[in-house]
């Protein structure tokens, strides 16, 4: 009972983000587009490999598909699969005018070039964003419609957590993947905004102490089962948890929800939190691409 209260009486304090409810506005509106528009989307999604976190991710985007009223395509490869049977089948898909996007699931095993393969993807048809053209053109600062799903969800949460200038803000960034690492910066960038990131691979937990002691917002997408304590963390932290894995049928964060909650000033749960939110941001590229015509 003592936690119980304890824990209500910080939620008084700070903010716990739905992201279940924020993405219903999403998808809902886009729901409504679909109808009046009259429109046909149709995604394709790539899972490769049985990596438990993106299957909940790959199902979670087709309930969300069917809610609103777009066709959802699932291609399954075994992490033994041939890469350029999948980049041939990419390549078909791009030639299909009824696939309105296509996405690969992400993180891959071991063995593929994530960037080989992203890059097969039509830059028209690219609904998570992540193709060379489409981060070409954010490393250049050129206008382009189809932004990279994730890091439009991190700045749209961040903006919404720090609804005063955040700009000259320590944002930090712990990732499982250079890659990543890179175009989430890029991304920042191009929105005037600038952040550190540090590849999570072995380090010490004293280089990752000091790496987050002064964040005043930290991100991580690392998919570690509540790899960040709270005593790690300064008070009055934002933390934004884009990492998911599953464990005994249960979904974890990379923060330890219970320590990590008496440092923040806003923190996103898992579940609940960011996931929601890359599929309502995945369906408005989509609806994006297919009408060329949303705000």
């Amino acid at each position: 009972m003592q936690f119980i209260g304890g824990l209500l009486c910080l939620m008084c304090v700070m903010k716990i983000f739905d992201g279940k409810k924020e993405s219903e506005k999403i998808l809902n509106k886009l729901r409504l587009k679909i109808k009046k528009e009259k429109l046909s989307p149709h995604l394709a999604v790539f899972l490769i490999g049985d990596d438990k976190a993106s299957k909940v991710y790959v199902n979670l985007k087709k309930q969300a598909a069917e809610r609103i009223g777009v066709k959802f395509s699932l291609y399954k490869y075994k992490k033994s699969s041939d890469q350029d049977e999948i980049i041939k089948k990419i390549k078909k898909l791009n030639k299909d005018n009824e696939v309105s996007g296509i996405i690969v699931q992400l993180p891959l095993p071991e063995g593929f070039d994530t960037k080989k393969i992203i890059s097969s993807i039509n830059p028209r048809k690219d609904a998570d964003g992540f193709c060379r053209e489409n981060l070409e053109a954010f490393k250049n600062k050129k206008k382009i419609n189809i932004k990279p799903v994730l890091p439009q969800v991190i700045l749209y949460i961040l903006k919404l957590a720090q609804k005063k200038d955040c700009k000259n803000k320590k944002i930090k960034v712990l990732v499982n993947s250079r890659f990543f690492g890179e175009v989430l910066k890029s991304f920042f960038s191009a929105n005037a905004f600038e952040l550190d990131f540090l590849l999570v691979k072995n380090i010490s937990s004293k280089k990752l102490k000091n790496f987050t002691a002064d964040a005043d917002v930290l991100i991580s997408v690392l998919g570690k089962k509540e790899f960040i304590k709270g005593d790690i963390l300064k008070n009055g932290v934002i933390l934004i948890d884009a990492g998911i894995s599953k464990k005994d049928n249960k979904i974890f964060g990379d923060f330890e929800f219970e320590s990590c909650i008496k440092k923040a000033k806003f923190i996103t749960p898992v579940p609940g939190g960011v996931g929601p939110m890359t599929i309502a941001f995945l369906f408005k590229n989509i609806i994006l691409i297919k009408s060329k015509n949303i705000d």
